[in-house]
């Protein structure tokens, strides 16, 4: 896989370099919530206009149905952007068409533009090679080389993503470097004890890593919504607690297979509940009770790992080598059912360990709630991507930049 660094050895300038990021920020209306994934690129944007590139930056946000979306546009994006980076930004009000045209011929050596969201155009997400393709087709009329940086999207098989690289010489950003050059450090060559939290809403989200992990992992920790299927595999009651009942089976064989092989699963020991989902937009009290994890009362709802989980899973976390954190333990975002996760995120600050937390919602919360980005040994920015390559998967993002 060719580096940034060697693709500006062999100079790129007045060369129009078509960065493959991923702005897929949080938006509240036009508002940016969450800039980390802005300025996780920004570094490689710099790189390349600072060597003179005219660097064209692409990316999709959200899930629109393959049409123009103004609640989905990128022009936030490309305004915090340009904040970062110091200098105006140009944009595209389309992506492949006469603006996206217009505006890539107007740039000169050093300066960025970004396009707009991929997603307009249905052949990103396509599934037929053809549609996919003609797209690349289109998108590699815009530039003269290819840096894939958007590893939140690795995972996808999307014309950006897979099909354009084929069309251009390509090397992978700086990003995507430091995003597989950790992962190994979690499956090639693991410092032990090695320890793994998993949470998020549903089991079958994580099965493939599970399954994967226990071949690998000393200590499985387990929270969230998640939790409540392997509790009620155990046999007990799980009030009105999200369950996928489809899936206590395979959660009983991994527990099964984890007890065999000397994995240590942990499930919480207590949690809070409420009669009901809180208000996220209100943050209204939600009246919470904390009950033994074995014990939880018909017609409550488990929204956050007890307080006797949270020291438990920081006395599991506190010797480990490695940790590997996906998925919050709680409704975060209320202040009722935020501990579990914040006593998580500071169990791997605490730690003198390697930590990753694993994208997404993960981390979402570290920023969240406050804690200082740096104290943690890595904060990945793609969760779906982390997960799929430590199940092993092939990511065709990544295979389409191998030479």
């Amino acid at each position: 896989m060719k580096t940034i660094d060697e693709l500006l050895a062999e100079g790129v300038t007045g060369k129009r370099v078509f960065v493959r990021a991923d702005l897929n920020v949080p938006l509240s209306g036009t508002t940016i919530t969450d800039d980390g994934r802005i300025r996780a690129v920004q570094p490689t944007v710099a790189k390349l206009a600072e060597a003179g590139a005219r660097v064209v930056v692409a990316s999709h946000l959200g899930r629109p149905k393959g049409a123009p979306d103004p609640a989905f546009s990128l022009a936030p994006a490309a305004t915090r952007l340009g904040e970062l980076l110091g200098t105006d930004v140009a944009f595209a009000t389309d992506t492949v068409g006469e603006s996206a045209r217009a505006t890539v011929a107007a740039l000169t050596d050093g300066q960025v533009a970004v396009i707009e969201n991929l997603r307009f155009n249905a052949g990103e997400t396509s599934k037929d090679d053809a549609e996919r393709g003609a797209f690349a087709d289109q998108l590699a009329e815009l530039a003269d080389l290819y840096v894939g940086d958007g590893f939140g999207a690795v995972h996808r098989k999307h014309a950006s993503v897979f099909d354009l690289p084929a069309r251009l010489p390509h090397a992978a950003g700086d990003l995507i470097a430091t995003e597989v050059g950790v992962l190994k450090k979690l499956t090639d060559d693991v410092q032990r004890p090695y320890a793994v939290v998993l949470g998020g809403a549903k089991v079958s989200d994580k099965l493939g890593v599970i399954d994967h992990l226990l071949e690998r992992a000393d200590r499985i920790l387990i929270g969230g919504g998640m939790a409540y299927t392997f509790l009620k595999a155990q046999g007990h009651e799980v009030g009105s607690s999200l369950l996928q009942e489809d899936q206590i089976p395979v959660v009983r064989e991994y527990l099964k297979r984890a007890e065999e092989k000397g994995v240590e699963f942990v499930l919480p020991v207590d949690v809070v509940v409420a009669p009901a989902f809180p208000d996220l937009k209100t943050k209204a009290p939600a009246h919470p009770t904390t009950v033994a994890a074995d014990a939880m009362p018909v017609g409550q709802m488990g929204l956050d790992n007890g307080p006797e989980t949270n020291k438990l899973y920081a006395s599991k976390l506190a010797d480990a080598a490695t940790v590997f954190w996906n998925g919050p333990m709680g409704v975060f975002e209320h202040p009722d059912f935020a501990e579990g996760t914040r006593a998580v995120a500071q169990a791997l600050v605490d730690s003198s360990g390697f930590s990753v937390v694993g994208g997404g919602d993960s981390a979402a919360a570290v920023r969240i709630l406050g804690f200082d980005e740096n104290a943690f040994g890595h904060i990945s920015t793609g969760g779906g991507a982390s997960l799929e390559y430590l199940e092993g998967k092939t990511l065709p993002g990544l295979a389409a930049l191998e030479d």
